[in-house]
């Protein structure tokens, strides 16, 4: 195993932190909004830290995720009547009904106004963010929301950036300022928190998007059919 300073430095960090933070703020998807940031078209050409198919797949389970809990979104481009882009299409066509910020030129979506009514407008505390580029679409609107007294969980498998190097470092950043990291399939299992509200529908939102995890569905529907035979 590839021994990472950065990933044990990220590491320690969290346990320091640990000790004056509430060790475990768990998801809740009643009061959960979601914030897909800059995710453009433009801009996706930029992410080299993951496979670029495996990345859409986090990032479109995920708003699929939140379409299934019913989880209201905000979403929020930068300049993209420039070289950034639109928003992808593919997320945008998910959520044709949520606000859809254009930032005419604000850096940090915090900065922009009508961003942060938008955000407050969903009456929810905590936030569940993505976006590109980690280290600074994802990390200041991160951090700005903190400060601005919110709970922030980053999905760290749907936000992507130039480099690992840098993914680690904007990880580190945004945990000792409080914010707390997850990937997609952990944020989904913790919003639903029992498999029994609906075990099928769940699984479905995995398969769909996860090549291993259809892989098991696979064999439990077989193990299903064998035993109904």
């Amino acid at each position: 195993m590839r021994f990472s300073f950065t990933a044990a430095i990220v590491g320690v960090a969290a346990l320091a932190s640990s000790v004056t933070a509430d060790l475990y703020n768990r998801l809740d998807m009643n009061n959960s909004a979601i914030l897909f940031i800059d995710h453009q078209s433009g801009l996706f050409s930029l992410i080299r830290d993951y496979d670029p198919d495996l990345y859409l797949n986090n990032v479109l389970g995920l708003a699929e995720a939140a379409k299934y809990f019913n989880i209201p979104a905000v979403l929020t481009t930068s300049r993209e009547d420039g070289p950034n882009g639109p928003m992808l299409p593919e997320l945008r066509n998910l959520f044709p009904d949520a606000p859809l910020i254009a930032r005419p030129g604000q850096i940090n979506a915090w900065d922009n106004e009508d961003f942060v009514k938008a955000v407050k407008k969903t009456g929810k505390k905590q936030l569940i963010i993505s976006g590109i580029v980690t280290d600074v679409c994802v990390s200041f609107v991160s951090l700005s929301a903190k400060k601005a007294g919110f709970d922030v969980f980053v999905v760290t498998d749907a936000s992507g950036t130039f480099t690992e190097a840098v993914r680690d470092a904007s990880w580190l950043r945004m945990q000792q300022g409080g914010v707390q990291l997850l990937n997609y399939f952990s944020v989904v299992l913790e919003l639903a928190r029992d498999w029994r509200i609906d075990l099928e529908g769940i699984a479905a939102l995995f398969a769909k998007r996860l090549p291993p995890y259809a892989r098991v569905m696979d064999s439990y529907n077989g193990a299903v059919s064998s035993v109904s035979s």
